[in-house]
């Protein structure tokens, strides 16, 4: 299997199932309320928070894979939208998801020769690099908002 197909692979197994880890973003936010994605707990980030900036890079990302500039900056990426109820939350997972299908869709089709190119300019980095950075940054944040989700679940059931 080409390079450009697994790293696509990877990252729809973290977005939506079927690694190793046997945790994913979809089913992790499956069960999550608007109120419980936005409680803060101590000085963490919200789970609303982390899942905008998880997908931020994946957004962003994906507009360079389809000739677009790179015009995401980490200084931006958690100013998420501000969510209210739970129909206003779960369209912005929708989006998400699609958006998420679309990038790896594009991550597929991407030559393997390609990986070792630039994105955007240098200090960027390679293609590869970008990608298998979103899947470790995707891994890393999802492991946050699962520990945050217990402790919000955990602070409910002695109450």
């Amino acid at each position: 299997m080409m390079t450009s197909k697994l790293l696509a692979k990877q990252l729809h197994q973290v977005y939506f199932g079927g690694n190793w880890t046997a945790s994913n973003f979809k089913d992790s936010l499956q069960d999550i309320t608007i109120e419980m994605a936005n409680e803060k707990v101590g000085d963490l980030n919200t789970i609303l928070a982390l899942t905008f900036h998880i997908h931020y890079y994946v957004k962003g990302t994906a507009e360079v894979f389809k000739g677009g500039e790179l015009t995401i900056r980490d200084k931006f990426s958690f100013d998420h939208p501000t969510i209210q109820n739970n129909e206003d939350w779960q369209e912005f997972q929708n989006i998400m998801w699609n958006e998420a299908k679309e990038f790896i869709s594009l991550i597929e089709q991407l030559d393997d020769n390609k990986l070792n190119d630039f994105m955007a300019e240098e200090k960027y980095g390679t293609y590869f690099k970008n990608i298998a950075g979103i899947i470790e940054h995707t891994h890393y944040h999802l492991g946050q908002i699962n520990v945050i989700k217990k402790i919000i679940i955990s602070h409910k059931e002695i109450s």
